[in-house]
């Protein structure tokens, strides 16, 4: 191996408990989405998650600016140097959910796991990516490259933070993000956010469900009047269904468990069983329709009339992720994560015929169509040879349901932090990266920046 990537590897190996304790400065923040303020346009802990990073980049020896609370950069050399190359991550995250063993956002190690929300989705691969500079730059090594870190704080909303920054900058010709899996993501599906609106019966006193669009709901709950309830003639696989008397009302409650929509098929959908339940307790229409279009357990879009794939990214995934009602009218949100073979136009077609034979008010929240990048481009390569490198493992291009956040930029790829075979619990309870995977991303990140801009 190279003597510079030996001695690169060996900072990251002698810095590995600083770089824990960094993590743990940024996982103390509960950088949910909330209300805009003044400088903090997606909320206050995001913008104040975001200052903490730059904070830790500057003592670092990093160039730093704050772009207006939306996105923050950390340049190797002075920002007036053109970066060639990119590294994105966000400091937002999803909110804590349920079923946590640990303080969810308390850094806690247990058994070589780092328990916290955003340890894995992003945090911990951004404070990788920031050791991965350090040890360049303390290390003394040049580049004839700039390299910029770039922070950003809406990637679990619809990204609008980035399209803020692209009206501001321009992106590096070479950009990748840790907030995927390796070797290499170069092939993502197009995702569609969906609406769905109805009128209730008057027996339906409330309902909700789900917490965020883009992961599969693991609680859902219900209030009815006038019905009588026996839940012993359910049955639905992995979702607990309980009531309680509450007054003249019975409140239904479904546990079920949570999973990352591009992969709604290993979770339990919470929403779609309780739905299911209430339309035939109650017998309303709309719940009725959206049961047909969402029946528990189907995640490929067969009922809902958009079931399709294709050999380059496979197969369409939807997951009906949230539920609630506001003065008697219902409202539903959907995921797709449809083949990159597809247009959003296509599918959209064929899910308003399907919703308004349904009776359902339908309107698309979010758009976007599917990204790919060459696998044979020189950026994609030199990529795979450096995963190859470091772990001694075969290195290929992958296609995934999961928008990354490249997604919507040119020529961008996802390049870790999980790898093959990982499961973190990723937006689900007990959220982790492994110390041994902290810091192997962040030698894989080093040799990277060291092999793109030598």
């Amino acid at each position: 191996m190279d003597k510079i990537l030996e001695q690169l590897f060996s900072y990251i190996d002698s810095h590995t408990e600083k770089m824990i304790a960094d993590l743990g400065r940024l996982i103390r923040i509960p950088s949910v989405m909330g209300e805009a303020e003044e400088g903090a346009p997606f909320g206050k802990y995001p913008a104040e998650a975001l200052a903490e990073m730059l904070k830790i980049c500057e003592e670092s020896g990093l160039s730093v600016r704050n772009i207006d609370g939306y996105v923050g950069t950390a340049d190797f050399y002075p920002t007036e140097k053109i970066p060639e190359l990119g590294i994105l991550s966000h400091m937002d995250v999803v909110p804590a959910g349920s079923g946590w063993s640990v303080p969810t956002f308390e850094l806690t190690e247990k058994d070589g796991k780092l328990l916290g929300r955003g340890a894995i989705d992003d945090k911990g691969p951004a404070v990788a990516a920031l050791y991965a500079v350090k040890a360049i730059k303390d290390s003394g090594v040049k580049l004839s490259k700039n390299l910029r870190l770039i922070f950003g704080t809406n990637e679990e909303n619809g990204s609008a933070d980035l399209a803020y920054y692209r009206k501001k900058e321009r992106l590096p010709e070479m950009l990748f993000t840790p907030d995927g899996s390796y070797p290499v993501i170069n092939t993502e599906k197009g995702m569609l956010r969906i609406s769905y609106s109805a009128k209730l019966s008057d027996g339906i006193v409330s309902i909700c469900g789900g917490s965020v669009v883009n992961a599969v709901p693991e609680y859902a709950e219900a209030v009815i009047s006038g019905a009588k309830v026996d839940l012993n003639k359910y049955n639905f696989d992995g979702v607990t269904l309980s009531s309680e008397t509450c007054g003249e009302n019975i409140k239904i409650t479904a546990k079920g468990k949570s999973a990352h929509a591009s992969t709604p098929e290993s979770g339990q959908n919470a929403v779609t069983a309780l739905i299911a339940v209430i339309a035939d307790v109650c017998g309303d229409s709309a719940l009725s329709a959206l049961s047909e279009m969402f029946p528990y357990g189907e995640t490929d879009g067969y009922s809902a009339g958009i079931k399709c794939s294709d050999e380059l990214s496979g197969g369409l995934t939807t997951v009906l992720s949230v539920i609630g009602a506001v003065d008697g009218v219902l409202e539903a949100k959907q995921d797709i994560r449809f083949p990159a073979g597809k247009t959003s136009g296509e599918i959209l077609a064929l899910l308003k015929e399907r919703s308004d034979r349904a009776g359902l008010e339908m309107r698309a929240d979010m758009i976007s169509e599917p990204h790919h990048v060459p696998e044979d481009s020189e950026f994609v390569r030199k990529l795979l040879s450096v995963y190859e490198l470091v772990t001694g493992e075969n290195g290929y291009c992958v296609a995934i349901g999961g928008g990354t956040y490249v997604h919507d930029t040119e020529g961008g790829v996802a390049f870790g932090a999980e790898f093959p075979g990982d499961e973190n619990n990723m937006h689900g309870a007990d959220e982790f990266i492994t110390r041994e995977s902290l810091v192997k991303n962040a030698k894989i990140f080093a040799a990277a920046i060291y092999t793109l801009c030598k």
